[in-house]
Order: C-alpha cells, then structure tokens, then sequence
C-alpha cells in the first residue's frame, strides 16, 4: 500500500474555512463522509449475507475444513483484491473500484462463513451488536475530536504488523493462551484505527475536493473502515463467542 491514497496514508490536519465557502465545504464534507459509511456499511451487510447463506450451503464446511486449494483461494482472495486498490487506485477508474469492492466484500463472506462452524448464531449477534456499538462511538470520536490523531498512525501499524508475526507463530505453537493476548491486542489496535482512520479520511476531502479522485478516494476510506470494524469483529468474537 505505497501510494498516495493508501487506506493508512497520514495527511495534513483540516483547513480552516469560513463564510459561504465554510459552509459550502462542511456540505461538501457530509455528503462526503456520508458516502464513505455507506460503502462502507453495504459492505459489511454483503459481506454477512454471504457468509450466512455460503455457511447454509451445505458444501462450505466440506470447503473450509476439508483438503483441496480451493478453501486457500477462499482465504487468500481478499488480500489480493485489497492490493489490487491500494497499489492501483491511481490507475483504476472509479467504476472499476467500486466493482472490486464489492467483490472483496463477497470474498470476504465466503472466507468468513467458517466462524458459524464454530460459535453459535447468537453469540455472533451479540459481538457483531457490540462491535457495531463501540465503531460507531469510536468513529464519531475521530470524527469530532480536536486532537491530531496523526501521530498515533506509525504506532498502530506497527501494532498490527508485530500482531501478524504473533499470529503466524502461533500457528506453531497452538497456544491458547497466546490466542487470547494477541485478540485482546488486535481489539484495542483496531478500535484505535477506527478513530484513526476516521479522522484520516475527514482530512483526506480536503486535499480532494473538487477533483476527479473523490469516488475513489471514497472507496478506498470504505475499505479501510470495513477492515477496521470486520478485524475488531473477528478479534472480540474470540472473548464473547460461544463455540459449538
């Protein structure tokens, strides 16, 4: 994710603005913004109704659980369609990245249907209402606050970079232990990315306002709070999930 308009990117803090243009420019920011949870949120409930209905198939757990590639290109196809935008959004059209969203958040159903093989239905509806709860307080916050959040960006990267070593050499080791710090971990470092990233793409409208990289802009600040709200899901689901 090395260009300009990557999902972690750091930006200036907002512009001041005032009279017509002030209010032209918050107008401009709502819809904005507005635009941003809505991808955002569609792709959430997408990427839910494919899991549920993948997950009720009768062929996903023979999929997910079984031998063959297949349950690997299930797994690993969100990550390529993640690098497909972040490293070429500059080259793709907007239309072309609201496909591959919606894609990613297909992709991303099939790969998640696995977590209704192992917790019941209702304890998955209560972390995803809790989840939910503690995004949108979290967002609102970022949203809001006055205080630069820029400077915690570097911090949570290399958060989630040292969570993903945890994660893979636990792999080794099956610790359950191990399993339970780094959720904990990955809990606090994603709600810390909710405010983060919120703030970030409130910044972001600033610098594009007015251009063609507006749609895009608003894709890529959707996938950043989708990963956001699916991993703080997917972490917490390990404390307030009932297994079968």
């Amino acid at each position: 994710m090395a260009n300009g308009f990557d999902p972690r990117a750091t930006v200036s803090a907002r512009p001041t603005t005032v009279g017509r243009e002030g209010v032209a420019i918050d107008a401009g920011l709502r819809s904005y913004m507005l635009s941003v949870y809505n991808y955002m949120a569609s792709g959430v409930l997408l990427t839910g109704i494919v899991a549920l209905l993948f997950a009720r198939s009768g062929a996903a757990e023979q999929i997910l659980f079984g031998p063959g590639l297949l349950k690997y290109l299930i797994i690993f196809s969100p990550l390529a369609f993640v690098m497909v935008l972040s490293f070429g959004i500059q080259r793709l059209k907007t239309s072309t990245a609201q496909l591959l969203f919606w894609a990613f958040a297909t992709v991303m159903g099939l790969s998640m249907a696995s977590i209704f093989f192992r917790f019941t239905g209702p304890s998955i509806a209560l972390t995803f209402f809790a989840t939910s709860a503690a995004f949108v307080s979290l967002s609102l916050w970022g949203y809001t606050t006055k205080k630069d959040l820029s400077g915690f960006g570097t911090f949570l990267i290399m958060g989630v970079v040292g969570l993903l070593v945890a994660m893979l050499l636990n792999l080794w080791f099956q610790s359950p232990a191990i399993t339970l710090v780094v959720s904990a971990i990955g809990v606090l470092l994603f709600a810390g990315l909710t405010a983060y990233d919120t703030q970030r793409i409130k910044s972001l409208y600033f610098h594009v306002a007015g251009t063609d990289m507006v749609g895009k802009t608003v894709i890529m600040g959707a996938l950043s709070l989708y990963l956001d709200f699916v991993n703080m899901f997917t972490f917490l689901l390990q404390f307030m999930g009932n297994r079968n």
